[in-house]
């Protein structure tokens, strides 16, 4: 489709890179994204998602605002308090660019919801902050072949990793973390703390990783797995290797 004057001058930046190109500006354009938790990595990734025109963003999180989450989640504002994550941060949307579709669901992702609510996606966008969610949405992606941004941090540090476990020479991010922690009982970010500054670093990256997926720019990402350090600072890449006993992309016979 021919992009209108508005279109043209708004990704224009996109436009001009070779790399992305009208092509690619097209292809975000008609992309869906899901982005499961609309906290502190939600919160950026959307907003650079937005910017480069992903046409349809559905935003899945049941949590409402609270005052503490201003100090990393700056899509929000004193006034948001007490208010849906999903529908104010789908409103945003909606006056930042119109001609954006973005659907604010907010229930819980569970596994009786969770293969209706992402599917029909081209790329999902986790940062939600429990394992059990985490490995619940890595499965259902595994299982719907769609491509999975997996996005986390703590404290000072931050991971990173595309994961597209039904090929057969990629991991899923099961078969980085293992069947261990399927159970919610991970630290949050109220119990440990978090540098606000790190959640933004985290999710423009993520949402670069989501912007590749879409486009197919530089490097395929597959199997690695970027760490950021922010105390030293350093940024560390790890190779995954695929588990062949994993229970959610491994062989059915050794997972048995």
């Amino acid at each position: 489709m021919p992009f209108t004057p508005t279109q043209l001058e708004r990704h224009a930046r996109h436009i001009v890179l070779p790399e992305i190109g009208g092509a690619g500006v097209a292809k975000l354009s008609a992309a869906h994204v899901v982005l499961v938790g609309m906290g502190g990595i939600g919160c950026p990734a959307l907003q650079y998602l937005a910017g480069a025109g992903i046409g349809r963003l559905t935003l899945i999180d049941d949590d409402v605002i609270d005052l503490s989450n201003l100090q990393r989640q700056t899509l929000f504002t004193p006034a948001d308090v007490g208010r849906p994550k999903a529908e104010v941060a789908a409103s945003w949307v909606r006056s930042f660019d119109p001609e954006l579709n973005a659907t604010a669901v907010t229930e819980r992702i569970t596994p009786a919801n969770a293969a209706a609510l992402l599917a029909g996606a081209d790329v999902i966008l986790d940062g939600t902050d429990n394992f059990a969610t985490r490995l619940l949405v890595s499965d259902t992606a595994t299982a719907l072949h769609i491509p999975l941004v997996s996005a986390a941090i703590g404290r000072f540090q931050g991971q990173i990793g595309t994961f597209r476990g039904w090929l057969p020479d990629a991991p899923c991010y099961r078969c980085f973390v293992g069947d261990a922690f399927d159970a919610e009982d991970c630290d949050t970010c109220a119990e440990q703390g978090v540098l606000g500054a790190m959640v933004g670093l985290i999710g423009s990256f993520a949402a670069m990783e989501a912007v590749r997926a879409v486009t197919g720019f530089g490097e395929d990402t597959r199997s690695k797995l970027h760490l950021f350090d922010g105390l030293k600072p350093l940024w560390r890449t790890l190779k995954i290797a695929k588990d062949p006993a994993c229970t959610a992309c491994g062989d059915p016979a050794q997972a048995a």
